[in-house]
């Protein structure tokens, strides 16, 4: 398993100050955190409706092997509170998911989304300003058409760069329930949304309509069983998409088949064991994110305890699984009792498939080494937030003697946790989101 050294600590608001976990508000915890498909950039929504996005540093001419840093490139309000006047209910500004387009030019292509509606944002840089208008004075007012005697030809003058956030499209009043999951498809020409009961699918270009791919809401809705969880597409294959389910099944779907895929082409779901049956055995199983790998032949699921692989041509059982926080598995009344039984962890996959990521609780991630098995447990925390300080693996204590670099899992903080992380696409650096601080750890240089 490589090493992973502190990079820089990123303080996510407001920038290069550092906010400590007692005083930060509910509106700066961070809800989402996606690197684009070069890495060169790093977008992350919080709880209070606002996209940050940090660019990475050209490498130095001095130092040709040292990688850029990460900094704060652009900032903007994506979503405001609504009201449904309707319902009489409350839409929350918070941010649930961030997916970058490809860069086709200059610009940058974001799409965004809360509960309900979903933005296309354009962010460009403006380094230059049209000046000699016609019809307009230097500060933007109409002139008096008596008073232009001659024409004038506008020219472009230098001004200092501006970022600017333009939101593009808008896509709305098409969820009944609260949106979880935004995948851009590989024809890059179509999304999809999906909601507890619904998936719809978009096109760019279209706001006013979306087409309902799945719907699994019942006649009567007492007969409800399951939710959906997580959707997301096949990175290379832009007829199949994926979805989980709170039963802690992943179904996978063509829409060659039929518009509405109500019936799914494959059915990923492992037997339970009945000596594992307990109270809660319904609630841990729930999956909570569900990502394809990039070659397209694997599918990660995470749910409360566990992170399987699945191979796309074996339905009846994941192909690898493992133990996230099993020391929690005598802990889960009181898990109830707190609500944390319920939190929603994300999982990511490095740019080789070879390792993969989650998180857990006290601040702790986990890493996977798919090839020799093994694993390791690393801490976000701002105590060990030295420049180029190495993390030192922890160990977490299950009764008996503890040793000295251990921790007792009866002193696990349940409040400090790790939801949402993300990783380069090709270079071992990851993002850490931890409460309202954003951490970039990279592979450790020699």
């Amino acid at each position: 398993m490589k090493c992973f050294s502190r990079y820089l600590p990123y303080i996510f608001r407001p920038p290069n100050t550092i906010l400590s976990c007692s005083c930060h508000t509910e509106a700066d915890i961070i809800s989402t955190v996606e690197f684009n498909h070069t890495g060169e950039l790093l977008a992350t929504g919080d709880k209070g409706g606002r996209v940050v996005i940090f660019q990475r540093e050209q490498e130095s001419k001095n130092q040709p092997h040292r990688r850029g840093e990460y900094n704060v490139y652009s900032t903007f309000q994506s979503h405001e509170p609504e009201f449904d006047y309707l319902k009489s209910l409350e839409i929350e500004e918070k941010i649930n998911k961030i997916r970058w387009l490809p860069q086709q030019n200059a610009a940058y292509f974001l799409l965004s989304t809360n509960d309900k509606t979903v933005k296309l944002w354009k962010v460009s840089e403006r380094d230059k300003r049209p000046e000699g208008y016609n019809l307009k004075d230097e500060d933007g007012r109409l002139r008096d058409p008596s008073m232009i005697t001659m024409l004038r030809v506008p020219v472009l003058r230098p001004m200092d760069l501006m970022v600017e956030a333009i939101p593009r499209r808008v896509f709305a009043n098409a969820h009944t329930y609260h949106i979880n999951s935004i995948s851009v498809n590989s024809d890059y020409e179509t999304y999809m949304s999906a909601d507890d009961l619904r998936i719809n699918l978009w096109n760019f270009e279209i706001t006013n309509q979306s087409f309902n791919i799945v719907d699994i809401k019942p006649a009567n809705m007492e007969e409800l069983t399951e939710v959906i969880t997580a959707a997301e597409f096949h990175p290379h294959h832009c007829n199949t998409f994926v979805y989980s389910s709170s039963k802690g099944t992943i179904r996978l779907c063509d829409m060659r088949a039929s518009a509405l895929c109500d019936r799914h082409s494959k059915f990923f779901e492992e037997p339970e064991d009945p000596s594992n049956r307990s109270f809660f055995s319904e609630i841990i199983s729930s999956i909570s994110d569900v990502k394809f790998s990039h070659s397209g032949r694997y599918i990660m699921t995470r749910d409360y305890l566990t992170v399987k692989v699945w191979d796309l041509n074996m339905e009846n059982r994941p192909i690898e699984t493992y133990q996230v926080h099993d020391y929690l598995r005598s802990k889960l009344c009181s898990l109830y009792e707190n609500d944390c039984i319920f939190d929603k962890f994300e999982c990511v996959w490095n740019g080789s498939d070879s390792v993969i990521m989650t998180g857990s609780y006290n601040n702790f991630f986990r890493m996977f080494d798919r090839n020799t098995k093994r694993d390791v447990t690393l801490e976000a925390s701002r105590e060990n937030s030295k420049p180029r300080a190495i993390l030192k693996p922890r160990k977490v204590c299950v009764g008996g003697k503890r040793r000295k670099d251990e921790i007792s899992v009866d002193s696990l903080d349940f409040g400090k946790k790790i939801l949402h992380t993300a990783w380069h696409p090709s270079e071992n650096i990851i993002a850490v989101a931890a409460t309202n601080n954003l951490y970039i750890f990279q592979d450790k240089v020699n």
